[in-house]
């Protein structure tokens, strides 16, 4: 829409040169401002007479906030002030930092005041009795920005930090519940450029600008971007706010423009040419708007919007604009109670009609006017009881009934067993308009909502051996089957109706069968073999076990059947998928990596952790807060995606890839102190040693089933090598740190698995280097023993 040309408002001068700040009373009687000098003014709404001053404030007013009864203001030498809107009048000191107050919200009932500051925490101060007091102590840098929901169960922080902290204060002590980072940009705390937050009325989502001068709007349930209003601006934005029924937006920015913006189109509506705006404020009631200067002028626009926009302002309360709506996906997506126990019913009853011969019928309407009811409830206090819908009393005096209603009174609730939810591995979840459908080693896929239609773009790594295409989807296709998974031979699909159906590459129906653990929860594939999970029985706490079934498709062949997934109590399953030697991986909630040992022999399967990722030295001392996306093990190596500020999946552009070792948790207990190399060493090279004869294993399995190549024997012998290797490293340790350890060392000793002998013969040079004769005579012993293809179970 073109912009308005209204006629321009003059200023008012309110305040020297410098930040300003303005308020309206929630019932937008009043309008206050606060700038750098000592007074603060309080304008009547519909007056044109001069404003009331309230003097001998503190200068260099740095925050502002107001209720219907009071307004609280903070200042640069770090005072918070409440005054009275009933006498004007300065009536107590709430808090005092030692440094200079940033920002004030008040909650909605007027009861809690929250203050930030330059120092790294939050003050949230009972306005009435100051010794309640909550704070916020767990920040990194200082905070910017305060707002409180429209419930006033929680906070929103924009810190300077460029991160948004979404705090839960309706609880004896405030809980971070979201930690959003890349959102907006790190800003210092004085800077005029805002990164506010602000939770549109309906409280569902919260707007705030981005490093691309846009406005992005967050759902508040999952933290996740929804639709975003962009193209208006030039310059940074300054100040935001929504219109008081949610329908419209207003921004101001350094390009000299003030912007109303459709929230429900993200249309610019009309434009406003005013330099220098750092605050802007809608009146809760009228269509008036007000702004102020970093000059000290204050803009009162009556009549502020066209008889066109005006309609939007007149509307009841919107909804916040969401592509996809967390709450109505969840509810489509919900899965159908039980038939049996409680049902809950309407009441669609008619209205009970008399007999023709009842006693009303009969007797008439009764006189006596204003003697019918000789007890007249006149103060409220309940005397009288009412008449329901049905014209009979009702029987509210009683008391509730203990128990249900229904007529099975032994039945008091439906049991609802949790379930695992089904995923497709390696796909994201909607954030705004986009979602990734796959993510592995070899590309990735993504869709983008286009509302009308779907357009869906494949990247590969490796674009010498693949092309990238892209291609619209007409269809949407999103729920046409709960999971895909591709490999080399055959494509594995489990449906809604718990069937798997395999096909080959061209599309070929090959099998089809009912998986026995339903719902099914997700599947993975490599060359013939196929992986599918389900939930199968419901378990002691009310949650079913994760079961997982192995099959080669070509053979039609079971490896393993409904074997139980190893998870710990409260995790959930992240992803599934193979690795690039053909065993299969997952990836809990809690961060473990888990691969799948012996699995191609029935029974014999079991899963071991290659990495706990909250044990990692990247996180020691709660240096970083951050949690991976798992997208495939190669190489041997975790191959993922770190996602940080409290983010759970990737999101755009195309997040960089990242790989960690494996380390396999041995031991409960870590060694704090890794400076003493000593100490650390003997640890250390347990794991190794751990993890070296997994690796073993694992190559051992793929060889024996498989027909295995020249390379793959040859890395067969390599790390059988590389298990004697750690063993001799550790045979060493336990030499040097004395004779008491020798059972230990000809322990280490009788596990090497050399059988030409040099491993036992450099085993016993190691023990000569530390005088120790016994031990090395007992390992000449062994190596003879081997050499001649004697049984060494006695040592």
């Amino acid at each position: 829409m073109a912009a308005v040309t209204q006629q321009r408002v003059r200023g008012r001068p309110a305040h020297p040169n410098g930040p300003t700040f303005l308020a309206y009373t929630p019932d937008g009687s009043k309008l206050i401002t606060a700038g750098t000098n000592n007074v603060i003014r309080v304008y009547t709404t519909g007056s044109d007479g001069e404003p009331t001053n309230i003097d001998d404030c503190q200068d260099n007013n740095t925050a502002l906030a107001a209720t219907d009864d009071f307004f609280i203001v903070g200042a640069e030498d770090g005072s918070v002030c409440l005054y009275s809107l009933e006498t004007y009048l300065y009536e107590r000191t709430l808090t005092r930092c030692t440094l200079p107050i940033r920002d004030i919200a008040i909650s909605p009932d007027g009861k809690w005041a929250a203050v930030a500051s330059d120092e790294l925490e939050i003050k949230i101060v009972d306005t009435q009795d100051i010794i309640q007091t909550l704070r916020v102590q767990d920040l990194v840098k200082p905070p910017k920005h305060l707002s409180f929901h429209p419930s006033g169960s929680y906070l929103a922080v924009s810190g300077t930090d460029g991160i948004v902290y979404i705090y839960c204060v309706s609880t004896e002590e405030p809980t971070l519940m979201k930690k959003l980072d890349g959102l907006i940009r790190r800003l210092e705390s004085d800077d005029e450029r805002s990164s506010r937050a602000i939770w549109h009325p309906d409280g569902g989502a919260f707007a705030t600008p981005t490093a691309t001068r846009d406005v992005q709007v967050v759902s508040r349930d999952d933290g996740e971007r929804q639709r975003a209003f962009s193209g208006g601006h030039m310059g940074d934005i300054t100040a935001l706010a929504w219109s008081p029924n949610g329908a419209m937006l207003a921004t101001s920015a350094s390009d000299r423009k003030i912007v109303i913006w459709d929230a429900k189109t993200q249309k610019t509506v009309a434009r406003y040419d005013y330099s220098g705006v750092v605050n802007l404020a809608w009146h809760p009631q009228e269509n008036i708007f007000s702004f102020v200067t970093s000059e000290g002028e204050l803009f009162i626009y009556p009549n502020f919007l066209s008889s066109e926009n005006l309609k939007l302002l007149q509307q009841p309360l919107q909804p916040a604009p969401f592509i996809h709506d967390p709450l109505a996906e969840a509810q489509v997506n919900a899965r159908k109670t039980l038939t049996n126990g409680l049902k809950h019913h309407t009441d669609d009853r008619t209205r009970r009609k008399g007999t023709p011969d009842s006693l009303d019928d009969i007797l008439g309407p009764q006189s006596g006017g204003e003697e019918d009811d000789f007890i007249e409830d006149d103060d409220g206090a309940g005397y009288l009881d009412q008449i329901n819908g049905y014209g009979k009393r009702s029987n509210g005096h009683l008391g509730a009934l203990d128990g249900p209603t229904t007529k099975r009174r032994a039945t008091y609730e439906v049991f609802q067993p949790q379930t695992h939810r089904s995923f497709q591995p390696g796909s994201t979840p909607w954030r705004g308009n986009r979602r990734y459908l796959c993510l592995n080693l070899t590309g990735f896929v993504w869709t983008v909502d286009q509302e009308s239609h779907n357009t869906v773009t494949v990247e590969f790594y490796d674009r010498e051996e693949h092309r990238d295409f892209h291609f619209t989807d007409p269809y949407l296709y999103d729920k046409a089957c709960l999971t895909i998974s591709l490999s080399d031979s055959y494509i594995a699909v489990t449906t809604s109706a718990n069937y798997v159906r395999v096909f080959t590459l061209f599309g070929t129906p090959f099998r089809v069968y009912r998986q026995k653990s339903s719902p099914t929860v997700t599947c993975a594939s490599w060359r013939d073999y196929i992986l599918t999970m389900g939930n199968g029985a419901v378990g002691g706490d009310g949650c079913t076990k994760l079961l997982y079934s192995i099959e080669n498709v070509k053979r039609d062949e079971v490896c393993q059947s409904e074997d139980i997934v190893a998870l710990t109590e409260n995790a959930q399953i992240k992803s599934v998928f193979f690795s690039d030697t053909g065993d299969p991986c997952i990836y809990d909630s809690l961060g473990t990596l888990l691969i799948l040992q012996h699995w191609r022999s029935p029974g014999q399967a079991r899963w071991v952790p290659l990495l706990d990722t909250k044990s990692l030295e990247r996180l020691a001392g709660g240096r970083r807060e951050e949690t991976y996306w798992p997208v495939a093990v190669a190489q041997n190596k975790f191959h993922c995606i770190i996602l940080k500020g409290g983010d759970q999946y990737p999101y755009f552009p195309k997040p960089l890839l990242s790989e960690f070792e494996f380390k396999i948790p041995c031991t409960t207990a870590m060694v704090e102190d890794t400076s003493d190399a000593t100490a650390s060493e003997g640890p250390r090279l347990e794991e190794s040693f751990v993890r070296s004869s997994l690796m073993l294993s694992l190559l051992e399995d793929l060889v024996s089933a498989t027909n295995a190549s020249h390379g793959e024997r040859t890395e067969l012998s390599r790390r059988e090598m590389e298990v004697d290797k750690v063993l001799l490293q550790l045979l060493n340790v336990e030499c040097r740190e004395g004779e008491d350890r020798g059972m230990k060392a000809l322990e280490l000793v009788g596990l090497m698995r050399d059988s030409s002998g040099k491993m036992l013969e450099a085993a016993g040079k190691v023990a000569g280097r530390y005088g120790r004769s016994v031990l090395q005579e007992k390992i000449n012993d062994l190596a003879e023993r081997r050499l001649m293809g004697m049984d060494e179970e006695v040592i």
